[in-house]
């Protein structure tokens, strides 16, 4: 059976997946830095309004942009490794908008790839990164369709930058992409020497903050 979808098929199927499946069990270890992270676990945000159980990207259609590799871009000064497993980045003392992003992995073939590593970290909504800890960081792993789920919050500017998601990907046994993502109609993307337009979400206001859609494509 051709497991590659189009866009049609998705709608027609009126499917949806709940966000607590999006992080799928998986034995393999990022870069096999990323060790046991229980202790890690930060406490919940106990008045975080629950994420919708239908946010989802469109299956892309094959023969369009998305089938194109994902570009690589720096890794930046500030990852770390050995992040928590989690779908969701809001804890205690994190403020600003709240940002949900979703989308697929894919092979060029436009096949989603499941159990993909996917490590996401981001400075604040006052541009600052958190270097001793863990706010703001953390993994998780596509689920058998390929897809991910990430609520978080909408990253301040670093100065110099503009505003971006930091990403590492890595399928099983496969090379690591180290990307960012970029937020469109920011004044500074035109001034980042980092900034590519390839690199920008889909992004649209909510009742309760942003909805974001990128799908990363790997050259398998």
């Amino acid at each position: 059976m051709d497991k590659r979808w189009t866009r049609r098929s998705f709608v027609a199927r009126g499917l949806i997946f709940p966000v607590a499946a999006v992080v799928a069990a998986c034995n393999g270890r990022f870069l096999e830095r990323l060790s046991d992270t229980a202790s890690h676990q930060p406490t919940p945000l106990a008045n975080a309004p629950p994420m919708s159980n239908q946010v989802l990207a469109p299956t892309p259609v094959c023969g369009d942009d998305d089938d194109d590799v994902t570009l690589a871009q720096t890794e930046g000064p500030y990852y770390t490794p050995n992040t928590p497993e989690r779908s969701s980045l809001l804890e205690p003392g994190i403020t600003g908008t709240k940002l949900i992003v979703s989308g697929y992995v894919l092979a060029t073939t436009c096949t989603p790839i499941p159990r993909v590593l996917i490590d996401f970290w981001h400075c604040d909504a006052s541009g600052v990164y958190d270097n001793a800890g863990y706010k703001l960081r953390g993994h998780q792993f596509t689920d058998d369709q390929g897809r991910y789920i990430l609520e978080t919050i909408v990253p301040g500017i670093y100065p110099g930058r503009t505003r971006h998601i930091h990403v590492k990907v890595q399928a099983q046994n496969q090379p690591i992409l180290t990307t960012q993502l970029y937020f469109p109609d920011e004044p500074t993307n035109a001034t980042d020497g980092i900034f590519n337009p390839a690199l920008t979400m889909s992004v649209q206001d909510a009742a309760d903050g942003k909805l974001a859609t990128f799908n990363f494509v790997l050259a398998i």
